[in-house]
């Protein structure tokens, strides 16, 4: 559900570049492989072959997705709703964003939908601009190059409705029923539903480089490097465990959360529901590990080379 940003490649993201390549600064991204943990009861972990190549992915909630080099997509996992079913043309793709419907972003700036839908296949006109997309559990999101966040599909509990001034945006996030903006005073905007206090930014609301969505919790890197994690917390998930700092990216799951340190270790915490072994089943640490992502109850690590 989430993607995240780093303020370091920031200017980057300004000057047109995939949000995809941030987590280990380069531009272009270099081309590697996923490792995949977690369930397996739809065929989500199968990566499909050859598993190298791969420039940026996205965990659904029973499907997977990675983008090649050249630009194609490739889906695994359930079909429900056509999630696996690549609009064409398969090309010039830069960054791919899933739950149970998906958003593309073309090195174009346009965003393609598709999947289930609850009016999240209507991007809204101009469909220009973007560099960066979120999708939340029937809203989505698209980061424009001048800063503002463009916020459509299900719209029940306010998670469309972008807080003003809408300006200054670095980063997105889109979680079940709510939403999160970072600005570039390192601050967080976050709206839609906060019934266990997930729009409920901690204080100081400042030095903040990252930002994800879980179902129903938030979280955060600071530029320390450690994460603040706030909302539902029923299983732990917003319970960072000790030594918290270090870390490069986080991603939020249903009831889990999942963090990676710069050294390439990955530590996840919350639930582990029937033994899915997303907390249990994570890969060693590898240095070259640069980015993770989290789906419903199944997760997903690049390497790159």
């Amino acid at each position: 559900m989430k993607r995240v940003v780093y303020l370091p490649v920031l200017i980057l993201l300004f000057a047109g570049c995939p949000k995809s390549v941030m987590e280990n600064s380069t531009y272009p991204p270099v081309p590697g492989s996923i490792a995949p943990w977690g369930s397996n009861a739809r065929g989500e972990c199968n990566v499909s072959m050859p598993n190298e190549g791969y420039t940026a992915f996205s965990a659904g909630v029973s499907a997977s997705f990675g983008i090649r080099a050249d630009g194609s997509i490739e889906a695994w996992g359930w079909n429900v709703h056509g999630a696996c079913d690549i609009p064409e043309p398969n090309t010039g793709f830069i960054e791919v964003s899933a739950s149970d419907n998906v958003l593309g972003l073309k090195e174009d700036g346009s965003i393609v939908a598709w999947g289930a839908s609850t009016g999240t296949h209507m991007v809204p006109a101009p469909n220009t601009g973007f560099i960066a997309i979120s999708t939340g559990g029937h809203h989505n999101m698209g980061l424009k190059q001048d800063g503002s966040i463009v916020a459509w599909g299900r719209n029940s509990s306010g998670q469309c409705i972008v807080p003003e001034p809408n300006s200054g945006f670095v980063a997105i996030a889109a979680g079940l029923l709510h939403s999160m903006g970072l600005r570039d005073d390192g601050s967080i905007e976050a709206w839609g539903w906060n019934m266990y206090g997930q729009c409920d930014v901690p204080t100081p609301n400042s030095g903040f480089v990252a930002i994800a969505c879980g179902s129903s919790h938030s979280l955060a890197i600071r530029d320390d490097g450690s994460i603040a994690a706030w909302g539902k917390n029923e299983e732990h998930q917003c319970d960072v465990p000790s030594l918290n700092g270090g870390y490069i990216d986080v991603t939020g799951g249903y009831e889990f959360s999942v963090g990676l340190k710069a050294d390439g270790t990955i530590v996840a915490w919350g639930l582990d529901e029937t033994g899915f072994g997303y907390l249990t089943g994570i890969p060693e640490s590898d240095s070259n590990f640069i980015a993770v992502d989290a789906g419903h109850v199944h997760c997903l690590a690049l390497r790159g080379l």
